[in-house]
Parts: C-alpha cells; sequence; structure tokens
C-alpha cells in the first residue's frame, strides 16, 4: 500500500489552511492592541478592559463554533463543513475593515473566533480520516504547526502592516481554502457511513493512488462503520465515554498548563532583558514554537504520542518552576501584592535584581514554549481526531473544543485575580502542579495510537 501519494499531502495542505487561518487570527491581536490603543480615532480607541475583551472574545467565538462544527461535521460532511468555515472568516475580517466603532471590532472578532472553533474541530477529523496510520500522526501534527505559523506569520506581518491591511492578509488563506478544497474529496470513512460505496472508492483512490488496493481498505473501514445514530443511551458505554472523558480531560489539561498566562508574560520578560523591541521578542517567541512543532511533527510517528506528552510535560513543570523561582527572586515582597499588573510588579523590583536575574526568566520562557509546542500542544488535538468511533465523532469532539475554549477563555480573561489571590511566584508553582498532573494522567489514561488504524482504536475503546 503506498502511502506516499502526492494527492493525500495536497489534500492534507487544503485542510491545514483553515489551522492556518485560525492561528493568524489569534495572532493578529498582538500586533494590532497596542496600535488601536494609541489610534487617533477615538470611536476605536481601544482602553484597557476593551483591548482585553479584543484579545480574549475569539475564544467565545470559537467555543460556540466548536458547537457548530460538531453539528455541521456529521450533518454535512468534512469538506463541506471546511469549506462554509472560510465565510465567517473572511466576513469577521470585512467587519474589522470596515470597522465604525468598537463593538464592530468585537463583532468582526467574533465571527473570526467562531470559524477558528469550527476549524479547530473539523480539520483534526478530516485528516485523521484521509490519513494512513503510517503517516497520520505527521500529518496530524501538521493542525497545531500551522497554527502557531500563523501566529508567527501575524506578528512578523504586524511590525510592516497597520492593522486594515494585516486583516486583508488575513483573509488570504481561507480564501485559498475554500478554492483548493472544493477538488479535494470528501473523507472515505463518512462516505462509507452514508453508503456511499463508489464515492468512497474514489476517494481512496484520489488518497492512496491507483496502486492501492482500494477495495480491502473500503472492507476494513466498513467493517468499522455503524449507519445508525448515536442514542444518548449510548453514552453509558465504555466504548463511547472513555475516549470521552480521555479527550475532554486532555483539552483541560493543555489549558492548565499556562501556556496563555507565560504569553502573557514574554513581551515584559523580553524587555526586562534589554531586549528593545517587544514585536521582535513576540517573533522569537512564535519561531522557537514553529521550529519545535516541526520537530514533533517529524518524529511523533517513530517515537509516539505518549513518550512526547511525558517530554513535554517535564519540560514544563521544569520550566514554570523556574518562572516561580524569577518572581520569587526578583519580587522578595510580593508575598500579598493587591496590585498584580505585570509591569506595575516587575518595576517595583529592588534595582539590578531583575536585570540580572533575567537570563533565567528568558531561558524558562524558551524551555517552556519549546515544551509546549513538542507535544502538550499538538498530540491533544492529534489524540482526539483518532480515539472516537465514528457515530460519537462530532458529538464527542464539539465537548473537546468546547472545554478548550472554555478553559482558554477563563485562563485568559482570570489571570489577573489569580495573580492576586496567589501571587505571581505561586501562581506559575499550581502551573508547574498542573504540568505534573498532566505526566501522570498520560500514564494512566492516554492510550497509544502509533501506528494502529481508526478501528483498531475503536476496537481497543470496545474491550471495556
Amino acid at each position: 500500500l503506498r502511502v506516499q501519494n502526492k494527492k493525500l499531502y495536497l489534500a492534507t495542505f487544503a485542510a491545514v489552511l483553515g489551522p492556518l487561518s485560525f492561528g493568524f487570527v489569534l495572532g493578529y491581536s498582538s500586533p494590532v492592541i497596542p496600535e488601536l490603543r494609541k489610534i487617533n480615532d477615538p470611536r476605536l480607541r481601544l482602553d484597557s478592559n476593551q483591548a482585553s475583551w479584543f484579545g480574549s472574545v475569539v475564544t467565545l467565538g470559537a467555543a460556540a463554533g466548536g458547537i457548530l462544527g460538531g453539528y455541521l461535521v456529521d450533518k454535512v460532511g468534512r469538506k463541506l463543513s471546511l469549506m462554509l468555515c472560510s465565510i465567517p472568516y473572511i466576513f469577521g475580517y470585512l467587519v474589522i475593515i470596515s470597522a465604525q466603532n468598537v463593538w464592530m471590532l468585537y463583532f468582526g472578532r467574533m465571527l473570526s473566533g467562531l470559524a477558528s472553533g469550527i476549524t479547530s474541530l473539523v480539520v483534526p477529523v478530516y485528516i485523521s480520516e484521509v490519513s494512513h496510520p503510517k503517516v497520520r500522526g505527521m500529518l496530524g501534527s501538521c493542525v497545531q504547526l500551522m497554527v502557531v505559523t500563523g501566529i508567527l506569520g501575524a506578528y512578523i506581518a504586524g511590525i510592516e502592516l497597520r492593522w486594515p491591511w494585516l486583516a486583508v492578509l488575513g483573509s488570504v488563506p481561507p480564501c485559498m481554502m475554500v478554492l483548493l478544497m472544493s477538488f479535494m474529496p470528501e473523507t472515505p470513512r463518512f462516505l462509507l457511513s452514508h453508503n456511499q460505496l463508489s464515492e468512497a472508492v474514489a476517494a481512496l483512490r484520489f488518497l492512496r493512488g491507483p496502486q492501492a488496493d482500494h477495495e480491502w481498505e473500503c472492507q476494513q473501514i466498513e467493517a468499522g462503520v455503524q449507519e445508525e445514530e448515536l442514542k444518548l443511551s449510548e453514552f453509558k458505554n465504555p466504548s463511547i465515554y472513555r475516549p470521552l472523558l480521555i479527550g475532554v480531560a486532555l483539552m483541560f489539561f493543555q489549558q492548565v498548563t499556562g501556556i496563555n498566562a507565560v504569553m502573557f508574560y514574554a513581551e515584559t520578560i523580553f524587555e526586562d532583558a534589554n531586549f528593545k523591541d517587544s514585536r521582535m521578542a513576540s517573533v522569537i517567541v512564535g519561531s522557537i514554537q514553529v521550529c519545535f512543532t516541526a520537530v514533533a511533527a517529524l518524529i511523533i510517528d517513530k517515537t509516539g504520542r505518549k513518550v512526547l506528552l511525558y517530554i513535554s510535560g517535564i519540560i514544563m513543570a521544569l520550566s514554570t518552576a523556574l518562572f516561580g523561582l524569577y518572581f520569587k527572586v526578583v519580587l522578595p515582597n510580593q508575598n500579598n501584592a493587591s496590585n498584580p499588573d505585570v509591569w506595575f510588579t516587575l518595576n517595583a523590583a529592588s534595582p539590578g535584581t531583575e536585570s540580572s536575574m533575567s537570563w533565567l526568566a528568558v531561558v524558562s520562557l524558551g524551555l517552556f514554549v519549546a515544551g509546549f509546542a513538542l507535544g502538550w500542544g499538538p498530540i491533544p488535538w492529534l489524540v482526539i481526531s483518532e480515539i472516537f468511533p465514528l457515530k460519537a465523532r462530532g458529538i464527542s469532539s464539539a465537548a473537546c473544543v468546547l472545554t478548550n475554549w472554555i478553559m482558554a477563555f477563563l485562563v485568559t480573561k482570570e489571570f489577573q485575580d489569580l495573580l492576586a489571590f496567589l501571587t505571581s511566584y505561586g501562581t506559575f508553582w499550581l502551573f508547574s502542579a498542573f504540568c505534573c498532573l498532566n505526566v501522570t494522567f498520560t500514564a494512566f489514561y492516554v492510550p497509544e495510537t502509533k501506528g494502529q488504524t481508526l478501528e483498531q482504536i475503536e476496537a481497543y475503546f470496545r474491550r471495556y
């Protein structure tokens, strides 16, 4: 069976233009918020609270998109869902470009967030269902690789482009996606679940090449396809609820590693370490993410999922513990500070302390971002695309995406309150404890899916 068929990679490329768009949406706020806080037009100028909402309202739209995506992916298919999600991406950017007030900016961000939520659910499902087991890990990891590439692209373009032109640039990948996806096949598993055998064989011929045994693979898939609708009572079945609980837990643990909190501190830490240009610092962080996510994509089918989750969790636990040590040393009197503002607390540190310890902060930041990109960034998204049975894939994936985005919103919005309650070093030591829990959870509950077909993974859960 040929797995190196170029058309499989073409279908994957068309699909991952969605995560590229999604990453650009996430990265868009970083260069744009400072610009909108200084803009001359008072109708569009953001204060601190509005800037916070401009950044975080995307996560609310994405949570809604996760629910909508769970419905669409089962009702209209994987391919059409991807094509439809291009509409709110493009329309969201159009609203931002033509914004006359702050509420239009919010609405545009909400629309692009909605599209991001659909994308984050549908693309992993599409890629896992079209891929051969030998390359499914690598291709599935390309989802997170394109997300961080989109973030980095927004950072780099934001150095030169003003916010309206950055929005124009952001609308290019979803336009390309809808064009390319129109030439790509639907997934064989979705087609077989709707009794479209000839279309499924044609899809496999496109994805595997003419020399592969399409009939044999169709039979293997068909054996695992159950045509009946999922009933609520079936969630009592371990083969349904066990992968769902594992998927929800993976999404929860991904967010409580503190990734959003660490990225929140990034610019402050680099400036403290005498990096004059905070935007260039963001580019450096984005580059580390892209580099290590690419490494994960290249080695995941050889090492397996669990090994990378172990390594990633341990690196993040150590680096967040070092972060805590940094803030404990730099801010020794901030045990019960009532003002958790990052700029205030760093500038209030004793003179010379922060510069002499700045290397520790920079090393911790680099280690944390590298560790996250190596495992807990891409792998939870890959695993949830693999472990759900076909008939529960839509609703189970929606529950996981909803969990991820709600946790992302809570961490982003409530981070300042957490700092006030636990202090800076206490907060990062809490994140370190969660990273240790991640490793423990992986050891006891996450199955190794390397090299297995989706049907074999489904059979594994049916044994319980």
